[in-house]
């Protein structure tokens, strides 16, 4: 990569990250709430400005938009795609899918809102803004076409691609996702730089694995939705350290993304709930372990006071920036 990119990949649940040297330093996506101080941290030591003055966000999602409001205080700026920059500014309940998701976000303000084809100015390069809905309706790409960089956010990564939420986003978002894959493999970037996981070495063969993945999701839409409870599932349990098991169940009878998938598959939640866990525990996603139940992944403990931060629909009011 060029001397002016400096990449980091973290495990979860945080969301690598991206620095873009130069004269206007930017950082693309800022982690999880948790580790806001490190990231603040870690990227404001890494330029030669002592600072960062432009947050990117791909998408909204609580592992992408983590440190926006530590980084904001201390100068930067955010911005993100136009339909997910126009609910933050307007403090719509259902920001960042958090209260959803039961992911929590500190609150932070959106200073641009990124369209389609847009030119935007980071560290000392100019990079192209791509719409890729799919993982979120907001999802956005970023393109370097001098030395052909892409950033592909969660569309993709060597060894998965996004999960599509069916319920909240229609039944057309898989279509919708797969479309913004073959989008992005149009552009045949030589370093595909995603937001999970390492960097592919072979960015055509990881574009052609994940079309066939985002295919699937398509043909198969209760596939899908199972997809997205395990993903959603496994995130709760890295960033609380694990639930104790005789509250895991309880714990998803309470979740409204753990209502919206049963409903789709034509269970009750309780059904879904008892089901996830038996067959997570099986394939080993998951495991018990001194009477808690934890994900099996690789990820970097979370303080549990860094959750207690409010949802959307209690955040103060957004500032103006014009």
């Amino acid at each position: 990569m060029p001397s002016w990119v400096t990449w980091r990949q973290r495990p979860f649940p945080d969301a690598n990250l991206l620095l873009l040297h130069g004269r206007r330093p930017a950082l693309v996506d800022s982690g999880f709430v948790g580790h806001a101080e490190e990231t603040a941290d870690w990227a404001e030591a890494h330029t030669h400005a002592g600072r960062i003055d432009l947050v990117v966000n791909t998408h909204w999602h609580s592992d992408h938009v983590g440190g926006n409001a530590l980084l904001q205080a201390r100068g930067a700026a955010v911005a993100a795609g136009a339909p997910e920059a126009e609910a933050v500014s307007r403090r719509d309940p259902g920001c960042c899918s958090a209260e959803y998701l039961d992911q929590p976000v500190a609150p932070y303000t959106v200073d641009m809102a990124l369209d389609d084809g847009q030119v935007l100015r980071l560290g000392d390069a100019d990079w192209e803004v791509v719409r890729t809905p799919g993982h979120t309706p907001g999802h956005l790409a970023l393109w370097q076409p001098d030395e052909r960089l892409l950033v592909v956010g969660d569309a993709l990564s060597d060894y998965d691609v996004g999960w599509v939420n069916l319920a909240l986003d229609g039944p057309g978002m898989a279509v919708t996702a797969l479309d913004s894959l073959r989008r992005m493999a149009d552009l045949a970037p030589r370093v595909v730089l995603p937001s999970h996981g390492p960097i592919p070495a072979d960015p055509a063969s990881a574009f052609a694995a994940a079309l066939r993945r985002g295919q699937r999701l398509v043909d198969d839409p209760d596939g899908a939705v199972w997809y997205g409870a395990r993903r959603v599932f496994a995130f709760a349990l890295m960033i609380r350290e694990g639930i104790p098991a005789d509250e895991v169940e309880p714990y998803l009878h309470a979740r409204a993304w753990l209502t919206d998938a049963a409903r789709l598959l034509g269970r009750t939640p309780e059904e879904l709930a008892a089901e996830l866990v038996e067959t997570m525990l099986r394939g080993g996603s998951i495991v018990l372990r001194d009477g808690r139940v934890h994900a099996a992944a690789e990820h970097t403990p979370v303080a549990a006071r860094s959750l207690r931060v409010p949802f959307p629909r209690e955040w103060p009011a957004a500032v103006s920036t014009d």
